[in-house]
């Protein structure tokens, strides 16, 4: 459904750009291309900008950057925007064929986060499958209800996951709002199927940029929401790791991706969508997936 619709409205925009750029310059069709793109990419520059904004407004403290590195920062950041709402999630089964899951191995459930459905993962999905993982995917609709309405579609693909790769858990990994989903979920339905919980940049304490998104979604993951102080009253019980990068530029403050429960991991120098295309994500992710976990206790008879 997602995929669908950005690629409707992407073709919306486009013809909208190329037919004003016709009518107000004269242009013929081929030469109003060239403005036509500009617009549209520059539109999407504008949007990264906001997003930037609310981050130098509501900072976390974070490592200071060189210039440069710093000018490459918010350049990817730009670059990831473009990737994934026009080049990948419009034409989502190019990059991401159906989940493949092998009997036995263990095996790791990505959720996505806002706006955005499971071809954000195609890049790291590559990478935690060479690294001998079963990973499985799944796209939560509509894209702008409830997060507790999106619980249900989390559960039924857990069960299905653990039913097709024949294991007892999974591991989520989640991205942004997908942490939230994810922590709904282990409120609502237990531990039994998950053994483990590592969130990429998600907002666990809200963030304020939240205030201009659309849908009810948003509206929960406003600071000091009821909805966050509820899904908090709710601790993980299982081994739950934050990855957290200082620079975020969607959740602000940035240190609202922390909570107390959490191991808090920090993975500086990277905007919250390049988190997604970046090896150094992939390679932290095989390294928590891969300690070990806690063996369960072991009853005393006496």
């Amino acid at each position: 459904m997602v995929p669908l619709a950005l690629l409707f409205w992407l073709v919306v925009e486009f013809a909208t750009y190329v037919n004003l750029a016709r009518y107000f310059f004269a242009l013929p069709l081929a030469e109003a291309l060239l403005p036509a793109t500009g617009a549209l990419l520059g539109l999407r520059l504008g949007i990264v900008a906001i997003t930037w904004a609310f981050a130098w407004a509501y900072p976390s403290p974070a490592p200071k950057l060189p210039p440069v590195r710093y000018a490459g920062m918010l350049l990817g950041e730009y670059l990831a925007f473009i990737a994934h709402f026009i080049l990948v999630l419009p034409f989502e089964r190019l990059w991401m064929p159906a989940d493949r899951l092998l009997p036995g191995r263990p095996t790791l459930l990505l959720v996505h986060g806002y706006g955005c459905s499971r071809g954000v993962w195609w890049f790291i999905r590559r990478r935690l499958e060479a690294a001998g993982y079963n990973v499985a995917s799944v796209s939560l609709v509509p894209p702008y209800t409830s997060v507790g309405k999106l619980v249900p579609q989390l559960h039924a693909r857990i069960e299905a996951v653990v039913a097709a790769a024949g294991v007892q858990q999974v591991t989520l990994i989640a991205h942004s709002m997908g942490g939230l989903v994810a922590r709904s979920y282990l409120a609502r339905h237990g531990i039994a199927r998950v053994n483990r919980l590592i969130t990429l940049a998600s907002p666990h304490q809200g963030s304020e940029l939240a205030r201009i998104g659309i849908g009810q979604n948003a509206r929960e993951m406003e600071p000091g929401s009821h909805w966050l102080h509820d899904l908090g009253a709710e601790p993980v019980k299982i081994p739950f790791v934050s990855v957290r990068t200082p620079h975020d530029n969607y959740v602000m403050p940035q240190d609202n991706q922390r909570l107390p429960e959490a191991r808090d991991v920090e993975l500086p120098g990277i905007g919250h969508l390049a988190l997604l295309l970046s090896g150094r994500t992939a390679d932290l992710l095989i390294q928590l997936c891969g300690e070990p976990l806690p063996r369960p206790p072991v009853p005393i008879r006496y």
